[in-house]
């Protein structure tokens, strides 16, 4: 993650684990920031900088503003419902991060590295054949060993 240039991150809702702490570490170490939004052709990602505002967007998102231009990302910080050890996630259901890690794979590898509490782990996803796994996972206890598939 220390290596890419430009991150997606995400701007938390409900009560998802709050990726902010990290965007700001991403911030001190040089690097950019792209925050998504929800498309109808998919997620979007747009740079965000520190203390910009952002606008509501579909699901209560907190997204960038139309006029920036879209970016891709080379790593990404993945929200979630729920884990296994296998690096599958749930979602929200609509498939966007795994439509947007096919569409940005298409530019070389994308480091996916998910974030949640560790509550949220079960025992086994019910992975798809379209369902990205993740490189990464991490918890507020910290990694979690992911199982080689």
């Amino acid at each position: 993650m220390a290596e890419a240039p430009l991150v997606g991150a995400f701007w938390p809702i409900r009560s998802e684990i709050d990726p902010r702490p990290l965007i700001e570490r991403f911030f001190a170490r040089g690097q950019r920031v792209a925050l998504p939004k929800v498309t109808k052709q998919g997620l979007v990602f747009r740079e965000w900088r520190a203390g910009e505002a952002l606008v509501t967007g579909g699901f209560g998102l907190s997204e960038p503003h139309d006029d920036l231009p879209p970016l891709d990302p080379s790593a990404l910080i993945v929200p979630l419902a729920a884990f296994d050890r296998a690096g599958q996630r749930i979602g929200y259901g609509a498939g966007y991060y795994d439509q947007a890690i096919e569409r940005l794979s298409k530019n070389g590898p994308v480091l996916t590295v998910g974030i949640a509490f560790s509550v949220q782990e079960i025992e086994r996803v019910p992975a798809e054949p379209h369902d990205r796994p993740l490189d990464h996972l991490v918890t507020e206890t910290g990694p979690v060993p992911l199982r080689q598939s």
